[in-house]
């Protein structure tokens, strides 16, 4: 049933006005082609492989990403030789276009990232842009994205090469690592969630000058360099999973249709 509910488009189904909702009747009516339990079995059988790989990237992740975060805490908090530095010294803020501005011309174009394709990934409603934008606003796996205004928040981008909008920082560094910088922001966060609170707008937001005024401690390059041991390979692995993850839900998209509607023989797989 589950699987068989994925084939559906719900959004066409829509009867809200201002939400967007269905009727329990409309529910009711829906008509499904159901097979025999044997093949019913083998779909499941087939896709819930590709699932439980997923779930379980999903689980070994947050358990990558609270030891990272806790080994960074307990790190900084026990560090004795260091210099004071800032956000903006350790790495570079990139801030995205605006691109409505950027509309593709006779191409398809690159998916623009908002803060929505941040937290939900790239869809049907994605908007696009020009692919000859500026090389440092385009974004590819593994990059750190950071939006700071609206829904302040930071992820790590998996869903391939995009365009970044405007309000989202693309955070790089040439002095650090991946996992130093992504943290140090990350443990400012709660701070510039705090203030872009207070703004008296009805969008809130943080002024770049917020980076220069955010704390960061360098530890010597032995201290680093021991830490960057532990640390770069567990974040490596956590985007790792994260892009299989990407390549697996593709993976069983494809499929799904292609063994409801009988395109493939069940005979001929064997699991």
């Amino acid at each position: 049933l589950y699987y068989k509910l994925l084939e559906i488009n719900f959004k066409n189904l829509n009867e809200g006005t201002t939400i967007p909702s269905l009727r329990t009747q409309t529910l009711y009516e829906l008509e499904l082609d159901i097979d025999s339990i044997d093949k019913q079995n083998k779909i499941v059988n087939i896709l819930s492989l590709i699932d439980k790989k997923i779930e379980y990237n999903m689980h070994t992740n947050n358990n990558l990403y609270e030891i990272m975060r806790l080994k960074f805490n307990e790190w900084i908090d026990n560090l004795e030789d260091y210099e004071l530095s800032n956000l903006s010294s350790i790495a570079n803020y990139k801030n995205g276009l605006a691109m409505q501005k950027y509309r593709p011309e006779n191409e398809i174009g690159l998916p623009v990232i908002k803060i929505k394709e941040m937290n939900s990934g790239i869809s049907a409603e994605t908007e696009r842009c020009k692919s000859d934008i500026d090389p440092e606003v385009i974004i590819n796996n593994g990059d750190v994205l950071f939006a700071w205004s609206g829904t302040l928040c930071m992820t790590i981008w998996d869903s391939g090469k995009a365009g970044l909008n405007q309000h989202i920082f693309k955070v790089t560094s040439d002095k650090y690592p991946k996992w130093f910088y992504y943290f140090w922001t990350l443990k400012h966060l709660d701070k510039f969630i705090q203030i872009a609170a207070g703004k008296a707008t009805t969008m809130g937001h943080i002024k770049r000058g917020e980076l220069d005024f955010s704390e960061v401690l360098i530890p010597s390059s032995e201290e680093l360099n021991k830490m960057n041991q532990i640390m770069s390979p567990m974040l490596d692995k956590y985007i790792e999973n994260k892009l299989e993850n990407k390549t697996l839900e593709q993976l069983r998209d494809t499929l799904l249709p292609k063994l409801m509607n009988g395109e493939i023989d069940l005979d001929k797989v064997e699991i």
